[in-house]
């Protein structure tokens, strides 16, 4: 049992018309720890890690952050979101943007920051991601690996308590995939707590305090990546990492 609960969920129930997509949810992420989330396609994962910051709402249930219930919507939510940054599949960058203006943007919005403080604070993000240089430039002339690191920027500016991370490789190109694993290791590094679903298994290997396994709504095992890759203790894990580890 994690000693500091940072993220807890407790019997969360969630459908979606008449599929079961989060069935009886037990979870607990530590401060500083690492939890990745893998298992097939259609199993919850997304789902899990967007009721956390309550992207989806669930039926029944708890979903505590730092001891305190969801709130509902609001002033709250915002602030809930800036507490537990999300950084998603596609990137969702603002177009119009230049990456500095999106990386300070919320902090000027959600935190109240003037914006030579954001701006100075964005800068420093940018260098952290590798970016430096591109501060002036727009997403579109960005590669997805850099759009995916400065989206990692921008959820970092708002000082997270937690990271969420939904697919952040899966739409990029192989190429482009290790360099925003990098810098999501180096948090992992630096003890930001985090929550993360991906098809990466490397990552989830060395990055990762604990994996959960979902299958069907359901969470079938959460161990060390030690335990869970060496040996699965559930027909559908061992059948999922024989798929995977093959390739």
């Amino acid at each position: 049992m994690a000693v500091d609960p940072l993220i807890e969920l407790r019997d969360v129930n969630k459908h979606f018309g008449t599929l079961h997509v989060l069935q009886d949810i037990n979870l607990t992420v530590g401060r500083g720890e690492v939890v990745v989330v893998i298992g097939p396609s259609g199993s919850g994962k997304s789902t899990l890690c967007r009721a956390i910051n309550r992207l989806e709402t669930i039926e029944s249930g708890t979903i505590l952050i730092d001891g305190q219930p969801l709130p509902a919507e609001g002033k709250e939510l915002a602030r809930l979101r800036a507490e537990v940054g999300m950084v998603f599949q596609s990137f969702n960058l603002f177009a119009h943007k230049t990456v500095l203006a999106n990386v300070s943007l919320a902090q000027m919005k959600v935190r109240g920051r003037k914006r030579d403080e954001a701006d100075k604070r964005s800068r420093e993000l940018l260098e952290r991601v590798g970016l430096a240089d591109q501060a002036p430039k727009y997403p579109a002339q960005l590669s997805g690996g850099q759009q995916q690191r400065v989206a990692i920027a921008r959820a970092l500016a708002m000082n997270p308590k937690a990271l969420l991370f939904d697919e952040p490789t899966s739409a990029l190109d192989p190429e482009m995939i290790n360099e925003v694993l990098e810098v999501m290791q180096q948090l992992a590094s630096e003890g930001m707590t985090m929550v993360v679903v991906t098809h990466e298994m490397g990552f989830a290997r060395s990055a990762a305090n604990s994996v959960v396994f979902m299958a069907d709504g359901r969470i079938i095992e959460n161990r060390t990546p030690e335990e869970f890759f060496t040996a699965p203790e559930s027909a559908r894990a061992q059948d999922f990492l024989s798929k995977i580890l093959k390739h």
